[in-house]
């Protein structure tokens, strides 16, 4: 596991607690669209792709995105985690096109694929959890990928999860706004709570993206532009918090793939040549090809936001607390990866112990 470091002296000015997260699951059972959140809309265009010209014709497409080399032996991978292929996902507020180092990680989901039956479990993990980071001791699992990009985002979640991650892919939510206003819009129901919110994320994002757009006056079912779209996604203040953002942002990915097959091959090929330059990733083209034979094989089975449970603290900033760190990773391995009797390593429990000796929340 990663080397121990100290938790800083950041004073604890004051503590609040908030809601206990508990195991909240959605069944997606039949709903293989949702791989598209793993693989940024990649192997559903692929498919496509199939069809128009064959194999030279997909590693052309697959070539145009950023690929880069990682190196595997520093991100304290978890061997014994046999039998699942875990891909993190991350979702990048950048301001220009660069998806490296400066960045934080609003968006991190963990796609787990059981390399036997073929399903698929999601994982979003909270943006402000506490956690340890290599080097910066204890902070927001957010601020890892901005610290030492995708390497030290990986080699987070790996050390505070006990998890293999060897495979990423990022994408600046810009993408998200473009590959929507190419498709024409998406359908998206806005509920009543989320008015208040959503048009200053408008303005934000039509700000930062340089792409105009409008305020939305009322609720309910409307077709959303690309800034809009990615305003949704972005709320957080609502009931629910950060699971239910996680949940906008899976609700304007299906709302895509909806309109996706709606699309003529050509409208299909102009919005891969859009989308697919902008993806950063180390999964190579003939992994994603490789993988292509199971793909209607897949079966998301559950959605679920981690931590399990969490309290509120204010030290410098605001942060969420795993109470504890120790149980809902043992949670995470008994729920997700089916290992009854597995046992939390000692670095995690050093970590962990370190997190209620500085927040004092335990269970």
């Amino acid at each position: 596991m990663a080397g121990k470091h100290s938790a800083g002296n950041e004073k604890v000015r004051r503590t609040r607690t908030v809601r206990e997260n508990k195991p909240t699951k959605k069944n997606k059972k039949g709903k293989a669209l949702k791989i598209i959140a793993i693989i940024l809309l990649v192997l559903i265009i692929v498919i496509a792709g199939i069809g128009v010209g064959g194999y030279s014709y997909i590693v052309s497409k697959l070539n145009k995105m950023q690929q880069v080399d990682i190196n595997v032996d520093e991100l304290d991978v978890n061997e014994e985690l046999k039998g699942y292929r875990n891909i993190a996902l991350f979702g990048v507020d950048s301001r220009d096109s660069n998806l490296g180092r400066g960045n934080r990680s609003d968006c991190i989901i963990i796609a787990s694929i059981n390399q036997k039956t073929k399903d698929v479990r999601l994982l979003s993990v909270y943006r402000d959890t506490f956690v340890q980071i290599e080097g910066h001791g204890l902070d927001k699992i957010t601020h890892a990928y901005s610290y030492g990009e995708a390497p030290l985002a990986i080699k987070t979640l790996n050390t505070n999860l006990d998890l293999n991650i060897t495979e990423f892919a990022t994408v600046n939510f810009d993408l998200v706004a473009e590959a929507v206003d190419a498709m024409g819009g998406i359908e998206i129901t806005i509920e009543t709570s989320e008015l208040q919110y959503i048009n200053e994320y408008i303005n934000a994002t039509s700000s930062s993206t340089g792409i105009k757009s409008s305020s939305i006056t009322k609720a309910g079912k409307q077709t959303l532009d690309g800034v809009q779209a990615v305003a949704y996604s972005r709320i957080r203040y609502t009931a629910g918090g950060d699971y239910k953002r996680t949940e906008r942002m899976r609700d304007v990915l299906e709302a895509m793939l909806r309109k996706l097959k709606t699309k003529s091959i050509g409208e299909i090929n102009s919005l891969m040549d859009k989308i697919l330059p902008k993806v950063y990733t180390n999964i190579s083209s003939s992994s994603i090809l490789a993988m292509v034979p199971d793909l209607l094989k897949y079966n998301v089975t559950e959605s679920i936001g981690w931590p399990y449970k969490t309290q509120g603290i204010t030290l410098d900033r605001w942060y969420g607390v795993p109470v504890t760190l120790e149980s809902n990773v043992k949670q995470l391995h008994k729920e997700i990866f089916e290992e009854q009797n597995y046992e939390v390593p000692n670095d995690i429990k050093e970590i962990s112990n370190k997190i209620i000796n500085k927040t004092g929340y335990k269970e």
